[in-house]
Parts: C-alpha cells; sequence; structure tokens
C-alpha cells in the first residue's frame, strides 16, 4: 500500500493530528482522494473546535449597536464546520456505527 503511513499535514492541531494518526491506524488511507478528504475532514473539524472555544469563552449571545440581542457570528461557522466535517466523514465511507451484539434494542425490520 503506498502512502499508507502518510503523515498529517503540518497546519493541523495536535488534536486533529491525533485524529489523523488513529483513523490512518485503523483504515490505512492510500488513495490521493481519500488522503484529501480526511485532511478535509479534519481542517473542517479544527475550524469547529476554533469557533467552539470563541463562543465558549465570549457566550452564545452579543449585543448589537442597538443593544439587541444576537446569535455569536460564530455560530454559523461552528455549524457549517461541523457540517462539513460530517460530509468528508460521509464520502469516506467509514463504518461509525458501532457493532451491537450485546444487549440493546434490536433494529427495526
Amino acid at each position: 500500500m503506498k502512502n499508507s503511513t502518510a503523515k498529517a499535514p503540518k497546519h493541523l492541531s495536535p488534536e486533529a493530528r491525533r485524529w489523523w494518526r488513529k483513523l490512518q491506524e485503523e483504515y490505512a488511507f492510500s488513495d490521493e482522494g481519500g488522503l484529501l478528504l480526511l485532511q478535509t475532514a479534519l481542517e473542517a473539524f479544527d475550524r469547529m473546535r476554533a469557533a467552539q472555544a470563541a463562543i465558549g469563552q465570549d457566550g452564545a449571545t452579543a449585543l448589537d449597536r442597538f443593544g439587541q440581542l444576537k446569535a455569536h457570528p460564530l455560530l454559523s461557522v461552528e455549524r457549517d464546520a461541523r457540517a462539513a466535517l460530517l460530509a468528508a466523514l460521509k464520502a469516506l465511507n467509514l463504518d461509525l456505527e458501532p457493532l451491537r451484539d450485546g444487549p440493546g434494542r434490536p433494529p427495526g425490520r
């Protein structure tokens, strides 16, 4: 497998690089398209985390110039980054659902 040990891009955060290594160990992406999708997913992950940090610091709302409460502008960035992350993970066709061979409700028919 060529590129199966591709290193995480340096611009990714340490948390995203840990995800890169974990996903590479489990799924061994070797094609350019898969590596690009993985990079895209983790860039979106970093963007989402940055927005979450700012929202956590500032609060989910802010006052506008008229003194009216409005949503933090980064809430839409967080939402869009989360959507991009999930879309890239879906495009990678990862099996994210755990196997259900133990207790619990069986799947519907």
